[in-house]
C-alpha cells in the first residue's frame, strides 16, 4: 500500500471516484483515485493539511464538487471497492500520474494549458488532468 486506508476510507475512495468519473469508465476512475491519493501524499500547495482520503475529499476550500452528486450517497460496488485498491496499492494512469487537480471543460472546449497555475498534463475522455511545477511538490514527482 502506497497510502494506508481504513475499510470506511477505501469505500469513501470509491464513491468519490464513482460520483466523479463513472461516465468515463473504469480507467477514468481510477485516474480520480490518482489524483486523491496524490493529494493525500503531498505536502504542498493546498495539501500540507490532507493527509487522509477523509481530509482529501472534504477538504475546503478545494474537496471534490462530487460529494453533492447523487452517486456518492450509496455504498460501492465490489468493482468499485476493487478499483479503490488498486489505487491505494500504487497503480498509476497517465495523465494523472502525478496530477493533483482535474477538471471537466463543456462540451467541444480543450483542455486550459494551465489551471489554478498548474500545468496540464493531458486528458482522458472528458477530463483534463493537472501537475504542479517540477520540484514543488516532491513527494509525487
Amino acid at each position: 500500500m502506497i497510502l494506508q486506508a481504513s475499510t470506511k476510507e477505501k469505500e469513501l475512495l470509491a464513491r468519490i471516484m464513482r460520483a466523479e468519473a463513472l461516465g468515463e469508465g473504469d480507467l477514468g476512475m481510477l485516474m480520480v483515485g490518482n489524483v486523491v491519493v496524490n493529494r493525500a501524499l503531498a505536502n504542498c500547495l493546498t495539501f500540507t493539511n490532507t493527509k487522509t482520503i477523509t481530509d482529501v475529499i472534504y477538504q475546503n476550500p478545494g474537496g471534490f464538487s462530487g460529494i453533492n452528486n447523487p452517486l456518492f450517497f450509496s455504498n460501492p460496488t465490489t468493482t468499485e471497492q476493487n478499483l479503490a485498491e488498486r489505487v491505494l496499492k500504487g497503480e498509476y494512469y497517465y495523465p494523472a500520474t502525478n496530477a493533483l487537480w482535474f477538471y471537466a471543460p463543456k462540451n467541444n472546449e480543450n483542455c486550459a494549458k494551465t489551471w489554478w497555475d498548474q500545468y496540464n498534463s493531458g486528458r482522458y475522455k472528458n477530463h483534463c488532468f493537472y501537475i504542479p511545477s517540477i520540484g514543488t511538490c516532491p513527494e509525487i514527482r
